[in-house]
C-alpha cells in the first residue's frame, strides 16, 4: 500500500463519499502497490464496519515436515508455563502458554505407505491411485479464498524442496507427495521456491527492480506516516521497517551465496541457473521471514511451507549425517533422525518467535494467528495418528498453554478433519462439513 497523508478530517470525508464498505484489497489495487501497510489502529482508511477495520485480521498457517517424527522424542505433558516438552518440541520451551500440542488426530483416508498421505493432509479427502490426479482444495485455499478481498495476496505457497514426477510403488502419483496446498480437485497450487522471488511478491513484484533497498525507497513516505499515527502505532512502524530490513538482508545474501557458486559455470561459457540456497537453515529461515513479514504487513493472511516433502530427499551436512531425509526415516527412533525432526520444529519455533515478536493491537500477531506444525506420518509408514502443533490464539478464539491427546477418544472423535472444521469456523467461514468431518473437535 502506497503511504499517504490522511488526515482525520479527510478520512471521515472520504468515507462518506462511498456508501457501500470499500475492501481493502480494492484500496490496494486503486492506489497502486509500492508497499504494505503493518496493521494499525490509529490509520482508518478502508471504511464500512468501524469495528471490524480496527480488529486485527486473523492468520492461518501451515509448516510440513515429510516422513513422519520420532515417536519416543515426540510428547508434552501438563498445561502452560509448567509443561514439559519432549526433546524433538524443545524450541517451543519459550512459548509453551501460546501452543498446543495435540496428538492422537486421525487422517483416515490417508491409508498407510507413501505418496496419497501428503496429498490430502490439509483437505482429508480419499486420493485417486493412478494416471489420474484427484484430491479437493485444501484447508488453506478455502481460507484464501474467503479472504480473498480483504488482502492483496490470497496466500503464499513456499517449499524448500522441489517437486518430484512420477508414481510411488503404490500407484499414488508422485504428485501428491510434493504438494499440500490444492487450489481444486485436480490441481496443486505452484510452490515458490526461491525466497528472493516470494520476498519481491510482497511488493507487487517490484523489489527486484528497485535500485538500492526497498526499505530506502518508502523511507521518506514512512518516516511521514510516523508524524500521524499514535505513539503505539509509532513501535509498529519501527518493527515493521526492522522486519523489511532484515528480511531483504538474508534475501540479498542468500542471492550473494547463489552468485558465487555458480561463477565457475558463468566462466566457462554456460549460463548459470537461477540460484537456490545451498544451506537449508538460511533458506528455511528465509521463508519464515517472508511469511512473518506478509502477516505482519496483512500482505496474505494464509501460507503453507513445505520444509521437506513425503519421500524426502534433503540433506543436512551441517547435523553431522550424510545420507537422505527418507533413508533415515525409516530408523525413526535413531539419534540421527532425531537431529533432523527437531531442526525441523526449530525452524516452526522461529517463525513462531518472529510473529511473537511483532506487537499488535494488545496482543502480538502471533496472538491473532494460527501457526501449524504437522507431518503425513506418526512413525514412518504409520498413519494412524498425526503430530500436530499449534501455537497462537486465533484472536482469543483458541485456548492454548496445552497438551491433548486424542487417541482412545474413538475413530469418529479423533478426526484431523475436526480440528480443520473447526479452524475454518474460528476463521470466519462456517461450514457443515469438511474431509471426513461434520462435527468440530471437542476441546479445541
Amino acid at each position: 500500500m502506497t503511504f499517504r497523508k490522511v488526515s482525520r478530517h479527510n478520512a471521515a470525508t472520504e468515507s462518506q463519499k462511498s456508501s457501500a464498505p470499500v475492501s481493502r484489497r480494492t484500496v490496494l489495487k486503486s492506489l497502486g502497490v509500492s508497499v504494505a501497510l503493518p496493521w494499525l489502529e490509529s490509520v482508518n482508511v478502508f471504511g464500512g464496519d468501524a469495528a471490524k477495520a480496527t480488529a486485527p485480521p486473523k492468520r492461518f498457517a501451515c509448516l510440513f515436515q515429510g516422513d513422519g517424527i520420532s515417536p519416543p522424542d515426540w510428547w508434552a505433558k501438563g498445561q502452560g508455563d509448567t509443561m514439559e516438552l519432549s526433546p524433538s518440541l524443545e524450541a517451543l520451551v519459550p512459548f509453551k502458554s501460546k501452543i498446543n500440542v495435540i496428538n492422537g488426530l486421525f487422517n483416515r483416508n490417508a491409508g498407510g505407505g507413501h505418496a496419497r498421505c501428503t496429498g490430502n493432509i490439509l483437505s482429508g479427502v480419499a486420493l485417486q491411485r493412478g494416471r489420474i490426479i484427484r484430491g479437493a482444495a485444501s484447508l488453506d485455499q478455502m481460507l484464501a479464498r474467503h479472504n480473498e478481498q480483504e488482502s492483496a495476496m490470497p496466500s503464499l505457497v513456499l517449499g524448500c524442496e522441489h517437486p518430484v514426477s512420477g508414481y510411488h510403488e503404490s500407484q499414488y502419483s508422485m504428485v501428491y507427495a510434493s504438494h499440500i496446498s490444492w487450489q481444486n480437485s485436480e490441481s496443486p497450487v505452484p510452490i515458490e521456491l526461491y525466497p528472493s522471488l516470494a520476498f519481491d511478491s510482497l511488493f507487487g513484484n517490484k523489489a527486484g527492480k528497485l535500485q538500492g533497498s526497498i526499505l530506502d525507497h518508502v523511507l521518506e513516505q514512512a518516516n511521514d506516516l510516523r508524524r500521524q499515527v499514535s505513539g503505539s502505532d509509532k513501535v509498529k512502524v519501527d518493527e515493521y521497517l526492522a522486519s523489511v530490513r532484515e528480511t531483504e538482508q538474508r534475501v540479498r545474501k542468500l542471492q550473494a551465496q547463489s552468485t558465487d557458486d555458480t561463477q565457475t559455470k558463468a566462466r566457462s561459457g554456460q549460463r548459470p541457473p537461477d540460484g537456490l540456497p545451498s544451506d537449508l537453515r538460511d533458506y528455511a529461515r528465509s521463508m519464515c521471514d517472508v511469511i512473518a513479514l506478509a502477516f505482519q504487513t496483512d500482505r496474505t493472511r494464509v501460507a503453507t511451507l513445505l520444509l521437506s516433502r513425503d519421500l524426502s530427499g534433503q540433506v543436512y551436512p551441517f547435523l553431522g549425517i550424510r545420507d537422505d531425509h527418507h533413508s533415515y526415516s525409516h530408523a525413526n527412533t535413531g539419534p540421527d533422525y532425531k537431529k533432523i525432526v527437531k531442526f525441523h520444529v526449530e525452524q516452526y519455533a522461529y517463525l513462531v518467535g518472529k510473529l511473537a515478536s511483532m506487537q499488535e493491537g494488545d496482543g502480538t500477531v502471533l496472538d491473532n494467528s494460527c501457526i501449524q506444525f504437522i507431518s503425513e506420518h506418526w512413525d514412518a509408514h504409520n498413519s494412524n495418528q498425526v503430530p500436530v502443533v499449534l501455537a497462537g490464539g486465533l484472536s482469543g478464539t483458541l485456548k492454548t498453554g496445552r497438551t491433548l491427546d486424542y487417541l482412545e477418544a474413538g475413530n469418529d472423535r479423533r478426526k484431523l478433519c475436526s480440528l480443520y472444521l473447526t479452524v475454518l469456523d474460528r476463521m470466519g467461514l462456517q461450514r457443515p462439513t469438511f474431509g471426513d468431518a461434520t462435527e468440530h473437535l471437542a476441546g479445541i
